[in-house]
């Protein structure tokens, strides 16, 4: 079933002639609870490949494309195309277009690592033990906008998927709420 087939109707007058119309409540959102977004047993995690899609994810994993709603939802997900991980022309469009040619392998800051080391352990991406600085700092290291943007790129391409077995009852419980 399709994300929007759970939502409530409701009647809407689009031209306002009185017309009226029963559409899905789009403004209608269901939170996950804190217990369910931290119960690490509950998912796995999964590397997006380059190209694929909350859809190709969705049917790898669950055997129903339909079902890319959970994947973003259960990762705070809200904006697909810039929070999901982008192709490499993608990429090189995107940063061309939001830096300008000339500008893409500019700084965009410095930074300096930790004494005290890694904070998280979020393997070969982790960066929690860099700290932006200013450009004077002892051992600070420029960071290019490419840089930046792929780091940003790296981060959307962990994402967490929900355990198959938990599925079921996942749903049913977005249904249950979404519906009140």
């Amino acid at each position: 079933m399709t994300y929007f087939q759970y939502f409530p109707l409701m009647a809407y007058d689009i031209k306002g002639d009185k017309n009226y119309k029963l559409l899905p409540e789009l403004i209608k959102r269901v939170k996950l609870r804190s217990g369910i977004r931290s119960g690490m047993f509950l998912f796995d995690k999964y590397d997006v490949k380059d190209g694929e899609k909350p859809e190709d994810v969705a049917f790898k994993w669950y055997g129903d494309a339909g079902l890319h709603w959970v994947i973003l939802m259960t990762n705070n997900i809200t904006d697909r195309y810039y929070e999901w991980p982008m192709t490499q022309p993608q990429f090189q469009e995107f940063i061309e277009d939001k830096y300008g040619l000339a500008s893409i392998d500019s700084i965009h800051h410095y930074e300096i690592t930790q004494t005290s080391g890694r904070t998280s352990s979020n393997g070969p991406n982790d960066r929690s033990h860099l700290v932006e600085c200013n450009s004077d700092e002892d051992g600070a290291v420029a960071v290019t906008n490419r840089q930046y943007e792929q780091r940003l790129q790296d981060n959307y391409r962990q994402i967490r998927l929900l355990d198959q077995k938990y599925l079921s009852q996942f749903v049913t419980e977005f249904e249950r709420l979404i519906q009140e």
